[in-house]
């Protein structure tokens, strides 16, 4: 749910002119999307504890000296649907992991991720339809 949707059922249950059995019903719905949010985290979880597992196993695969220590990986990522197919996708995996390489840096030592231009900041330009802001 967005901030404004919550800001919406706040307004709503807050309203003095809302019955009861309206209140009832939102917090029905709440409830229903509560227990789906529980039941999707607890599927993320597994999913990350399979990867993990697999990760794991391709460290300590490489450390017993198997041939092919990265099989863990590569298997769970198959049966998930989700090894690279072609090479224009090997390459934006491999720019993801940069980036997110980058960022995870930033935010654990204050390093800049992004480096600036040796032309100096660039400058933005607002485009489109003017607009304002209701009151």
């Amino acid at each position: 749910m967005t901030r404004s949707e919550f800001d919406d059922i706040r307004a709503f249950l807050a309203d003095e002119g809302t019955s009861a059995g309206d209140r009832l019903g939102v917090a029905m719905t709440l409830i229903d999307d509560l227990e789906y949010a529980h039941t999707r985290e607890a599927v993320q979880r597994s999913r990350y504890l399979q990867v993990l597992t697999a990760a794991r196993a391709s460290a300590a695969a490489e450390l017993a000296g198997e041939p092919d220590p990265l099989s863990f990986v590569r298997d769970e990522l198959a049966r998930r649907g989700e090894l690279p197919q072609d090479d224009e996708e090997v390459r934006r995996i491999l720019d993801d992991a940069r980036t997110a390489g980058a960022l995870r840096a930033y935010m654990e030592g204050g390093v800049d991720p992004v480096q600036p231009s040796p032309r100096g900041p660039r400058l933005r330009r607002c485009a489109g339809a003017r607009r304002t802001l209701r009151s």
